[in-house]
């Protein structure tokens, strides 16, 4: 008959307190590391001269030649949902394809940019926050922010296929490139590699109805108030293309029904692609999200926990303290133990 041996509780066995006891330090240094952290560091702004997109929903016709444009731009392969394969038809955002217009239905679908009974439009794409959290998140800066035009860019050199990006995003934008043995990470760039040649955002360029703006934040977030603030019926100039420079591309249409408010110019710490709706905002798509961005936290949460190895350290003297009460010398063991007389 097997005696217990007083050293181990009846209702566990060696291995299972000593994962409870090291993961009971860990979290009680952790504990321990946050409460002493005064507060988080302030949500980042975005840079004065920041480059960005507006988008406005009333505006758009869902043509999708800004998806097309967008694949264009990049090279970037057809994705197919459909058994035929005639056309490239991604239903999301992915790897290789860094933009996509989104549909809104309900009801009968009578009604464009109606709640009830009607249908909307909504871009996807890389909204460059302020103060990202895939920036936040990349243990080796392959996803870099930069400091005068505040586009969030990827460097696939520097990548290690973590994928720590794609969890941080609040937006579901960065995606991976899974079928590929050397795949990278795929996201809005705002087109940067055509800047050198005097182009700017592909979708911008040649969205028919202007409902995809280029130009500077600061810029768009003017106009995007000055639509908020006309009367809904009313006639008014809308810019088309590159709203802070270029060729003059306005045309005379009618203002929409919006919703009294600017998507991305709080959100997260604020966004430097805005947009403009006329159906509620987590209706088509976009999440709630509150003005201040979780990287400003997280990342003062990783530099009390690991500055100065402070939390390594911790949680391998926790580790060593449990193994030793665990460990029990042979000559230790009780006498009706096999092996023993």
């Amino acid at each position: 008959m097997r005696t217990q041996r007083p050293d181990i509780p009846e209702d566990g066995n060696p291995r299972r307190q000593f994962l409870k006891g090291c993961a009971a330090a860990g979290a009680a240094v952790a504990a321990g590391a946050v409460s002493t952290t005064a507060e988080a560091r302030e949500t980042y702004q975005r840079p004065p001269e920041a480059l960005g997109l507006l988008y406005d929903a009333t505006l758009c016709i869902g043509c999708k030649a800004c998806v097309a444009a967008c694949k264009r731009a990049n090279d970037n392969p057809a994705e197919f949902s459909t058994a035929d394969k005639l056309w490239d038809t991604p239903l999301d955002t992915s790897g290789y394809t860094f933009n996509i217009i989104k549909m809104y239905r309900s009801g009968t679908m009578t009604t464009k940019d109606d709640e009830t009974n009607g249908y909307a439009f909504m871009k996807t794409s890389c909204m460059h926050c302020a103060d990202p959290s895939c920036v936040s998140a990349c243990p080796v800066t392959a996803m870099v922010k930069d400091p005068t035009t505040g586009i969030v860019a990827y460097d696939p050199q520097a990548c290690v296929g973590c994928r720590y990006c794609v969890v941080a995003c609040p937006f579901g934008i960065p995606k991976y490139q899974y079928d590929s043995p050397t795949g990278k990470i795929g996201k809005c760039e705002l087109c940067r590699h055509r800047h050198k040649d005097g182009h700017y955002s592909a979708c911008a360029e040649v969205c028919p109805t202007g409902a995809t703006l280029y130009g500077r934040t600061s810029d768009l977030l003017s106009e995007a108030k000055r639509r908020l603030a006309l009367q809904p019926g009313s006639v008014t100039t809308y810019p088309r293309g590159n709203l802070s420079g270029g060729a003059d591309q306005s045309y005379e249409g009618y203002v929409g029904n919006y919703k009294q408010h600017v998507y991305g110019e709080t959100e997260y710490g604020g966004t430097q692609v805005l947009k403009l709706s006329a159906v509620d905002f987590e209706k088509v798509g976009m999440p709630y999200l509150s003005p201040k961005s979780s990287a400003s936290t997280s990342e003062t949460i990783q530099h009390t926990l690991y500055g100065g190895l402070l939390m390594p350290f911790a949680v391998l003297g926790a580790m060593t303290y449990v193994a030793k009460r665990n460990v029990h010398h042979e000559d230790d063991a009780p006498a009706d133990e096999p092996g023993k007389e």
